[in-house]
């Protein structure tokens, strides 16, 4: 599995896509949306991928995400009958 600055690839790119989802993008192009972030995601890593601030960035931007995602898990759990 690729990983970016120490992150599955992957699971940044599907944790991308569905937020993108959850503000409106249309589902229907969440493929190419991965795709796009996918290419971007390599590119970003072939020309920085020894920097420290771009390393940085991922980092809090997955636990920004996992944070979102935890937050909307215990949301619906609250909601459950």
């Amino acid at each position: 599995m690729p990983a970016w600055w120490g992150l599955p690839a992957p699971v940044l790119i599907l944790a991308l896509v569905q937020l993108a989802k959850q503000v409106g993008f249309p589902p229907r192009y969440a493929g190419l949306l991965a795709l796009v972030i996918g290419l971007a995601g390599g590119a970003a890593v072939s020309l920085w991928g020894t920097s420290a601030t771009v390393a940085d960035i991922v980092t809090g931007m997955a636990t920004g995400l996992s944070a979102a995602g935890l937050w909307s898990t215990v949301k619906n759990a609250a909601r459950s009958p």
